[in-house]
C-alpha cells in the first residue's frame, strides 16, 4: 500500500507520573538527560520538563511529566509510559491519508505540541467507524523539522 508519507524515526518518549521531581532524580540526575525547556498546559493538564537524549537532528526527546491536577484528564500519569512520539515527514498527508484508512485520532486534530512542532495523537482506543488505533498505547505524530528530514529521511 502506497503511502503520502514516511514515518521517520522516534521522535520522543513521555513519561509521566505524581511528580516529575522523582522523574528527573533518575532520568537527569543519574542517567545524564539535560533539561532543554519546561512546557505547563492547563488544558493538556501537564506540568513537563523536556529533555534530551542524544544530540542533534537524531536527538530523542524524554518529556517529564506530572498532571497539574492529579484528579483532572488527560491524566498524564497514568500510565507511566503515557505516550511515543513519531518524526512523520508530511503530518497533513499522514493525517489525511491515515483517517481514511481507518485510524482513529484523539480529539485535537493538528495543532503546536510542547516544543514548537505541529502534532497530533492516534487514539489509543478504536471504535466502529475508525478501527485502527495504538491498540492502548497513545502514539503522538510529530511533523519533522528539514534537518530531521534530511538526517533521517
Amino acid at each position: 500500500m502506497s503511502k503520502p508519507f514516511k514515518i521517520l524515526g522516534i521522535q520522543q518518549i513521555a513519561i509521566g507520573g505524581p511528580d516529575k521531581q522523582r522523574l528527573k532524580s533518575l532520568w537527569v540526575d543519574m542517567l545524564g538527560l539535560q533539561v532543554k525547556s519546561t512546557f505547563v498546559s492547563e488544558r493538556e493538564n501537564v506540568d513537563e520538563d523536556i529533555c534530551a537524549l542524544g544530540s542533534g537532528p537524531t536527538a530523542v526527546e524524554v518529556d517529564l511529566m506530572q498532571p497539574i491536577d492529579p484528579h483532572k484528564k488527560p491524566a498524564v500519569h497514568l500510565t507511566p509510559l503515557n505516550h511515543v512520539g513519531l518524526w512523520v515527514d508530511d503530518l497533513p498527508k499522514a493525517v489525511e491519508w491515515m483517517t481514511a484508512n481507518g485510524v482513529r485520532f484523539a480529539p485535537g486534530g493538528i495543532r503546536p505540541g510542547a516544543a514548537g512542532h505541529d502534532i497530533c495523537f492516534i487514539h489509543p482506543k478504536g471504535n466502529d467507524d475508525f478501527p485502527l488505533c495504538g491498540e492502548g498505547v497513545l502514539i503522538e505524530l510529530v511533523q519533522a523539522p528539514p534537518d530531521v528530514v534530511a538526517a533521517l529521511g
